[in-house]
């Protein structure tokens, strides 16, 4: 393992600057940062998702994914570094496929909520997507693998999935937009 930190604070980022895990420093607002911190942020919202109470196939499917997301943030961390895998991508394909065969077919879009698991797996799903959009960003810029955008792709159609499920595991079913509540002009 590499170096721990013994002292959480060390002052280099006072500057607005921010080192890469390959030594280099960056602005805190730059593309690359943007995008390992929405990954960041994704993985405490499934934690988000985890605390809430959920079923084991669901819980144990998210802890693995929540590791994955710390090696996809060390991956856009470390310019170069290799960590999503296909074989990554294609454990979320089968784990949405199994997730999504009980499920009726979508008839109506599904409005965020349906409880507190399924809201907050709501939530996550949104970040998911801002950070496949941010990576998509960096990669116009900088070398990003394609493996990066491919699995966070996968993964916002998971969460929108486990969503849907969570939803009906508790009871409180999905939340349907109801496109003709009001009259049009």
């Amino acid at each position: 393992m590499g170096n721990r930190l013994s002292k959480i604070y060390t002052r280099t980022g006072d500057d607005g600057s921010t080192g890469l895990g390959d030594g280099s420093r960056t602005g805190k607002d730059s593309l690359r940062v943007s995008a390992y911190g929405t990954v960041d942020e994704l993985n405490s919202a499934i934690g988000m998702v985890v605390a809430a109470g959920i079923d084991d196939d669901i819980r144990e499917a998210l802890a693995q994914i929540q590791h994955e997301l710390f090696d996809l943030g060390g991956e856009l961390c470390i310019p170069g570094m290799a960590m999503v895998q296909a074989r990554d991508i294609d454990q979320l394909e089968s784990v949405l496929d199994g997730f999504n065969a009980d499920l009726p077919a979508l008839k109506d879009f599904i409005l965020p909520g349906g409880g507190m698991a399924a809201s907050a797996c709501h939530l996550a799903r949104t970040i998911c997507r801002r950070a496949e959009r941010e990576v998509v960003a960096l990669g116009r810029e900088e070398a990003v693998r394609p493996e990066a955008q491919r699995y966070l792709n996968r993964l916002s159609d998971l969460l929108f999935v486990m969503a849907r499920v969570l939803a009906r595991r508790s009871g409180h079913g999905e939340v349907l937009w109801q496109h003709e509540r009001r009259p049009r002009d």
